[in-house]
């Protein structure tokens, strides 16, 4: 009986205590605590370095293409059936690097 009495008497400390844990475990913890908020934020720098690196590539891409649509590249034609088809004359030695 005697403990009721305590916590009759002290339940306002109780409370402030319970709170304050509470606040700290969600601020450290949690969905949107600090740890949370870290693995975010890298996650967020590598989405980010992503899609520089695809616009890069996708850059490249427009370029290449734009060579071989509007007014066709000859020289970068050339190079292009050269290296996929390993196209050559009669008296070219074609060696293969890779």
């Amino acid at each position: 009986m005697k403990f009721f009495q305590i916590l009759k008497a002290k339940k306002i400390f109780f409370f402030q205590v319970f709170l304050t844990l509470y606040i700290g475990f969600n601020l450290i913890g949690g969905e949107r605590g600090l740890i949370s908020y870290f693995n975010k934020d890298t996650y967020e720098k590598k989405l980010s370095t992503k899609n520089t690196e695809l616009k890069k590539k996708l850059g490249d891409i427009e370029y290449k293409n734009k060579l071989l649509s509007e007014n066709i590249n000859l020289d970068y034609l050339e190079t292009l059936y050269r290296t996929k088809l390993k196209f050559g004359t009669k008296d070219e030695i074609l060696i293969k690097l890779r």
